[in-house]
């Protein structure tokens, strides 16, 4: 039975639940709908499902969630990963905070250089921006996200999600992934195999 662990943007990224519903809420009925006839197990750490609740606090989450979607954390302290993996891991923060500060600086010469106060606010805000590309962008970055990725780690699950980051590293740890643009095609011929 395929066990499929799911990420917050599957039902947050407009480019994931579009396939399901012009609406948050609407899309989420019809994953969810689907979701119950594949046959599939679909699971969430519940850090995550507590990161959907607050995101979704205005439309709410339906009241079959957690009859379709098992709330379940992954046993932290007894899963083990590959020490090359943690060191992977912290090169790549390395190499990010070094091109934090390289961007940093670059910034600071530029308010130095310029003295209009209107100069100043465009310097920091492309300053924020780069740098949070430079240091967020396509790594993990959250308990979330780790959750996630340890839960898919431990149940052999196929991670579903749409944050770049947590794709490149489940890839790295040799978890199974659904590309979030085939997701609804992959239930479909879930639910024809299930049928059949």
């Amino acid at each position: 039975m395929d066990r499929f662990i799911l990420d917050t943007s599957i039902f947050t990224n407009p480019d994931v639940y579009s396939q399901f519903g012009e609406e948050p809420l609407v899309a989420m009925h019809a994953f969810l709908s689907l979701a119950h006839k594949t046959g599939a197990e679909f699971y969430m750490p519940s850090s995550v499902y507590d990161e959907l609740l607050l995101m979704r606090e205005k439309t709410g989450v339906p009241a079959e969630f957690e009859s379709v979607v098992r709330i379940r954390s992954p046993r932290r302290f007894n899963i083990q990963i590959p020490a090359g993996i943690l060191y992977e891991f912290i090169e790549e923060v390395r190499t990010r905070i070094d091109r934090g500060l390289r961007i940093a600086e670059e910034h600071a010469k530029m308010l130095a250089a310029s003295s209009a106060e209107e100069d100043v606010g465009r310097v920091i805000n492309r300053l924020r921006g780069r740098y949070r590309e430079a240091l967020r962008q396509g790594i993990i970055d959250s308990r979330e996200d780790m959750d996630v990725l340890l839960l898919a780690y431990e149940m052999d699950g196929v991670l579903l999600s749409a944050d770049a980051g947590l794709r490149t590293w489940a890839d790295k740890v040799g978890v199974k992934i659904i590309m979030p643009q085939n997701l609804l095609h992959v239930m479909e011929k879930l639910v024809e195999y299930h049928s059949a």
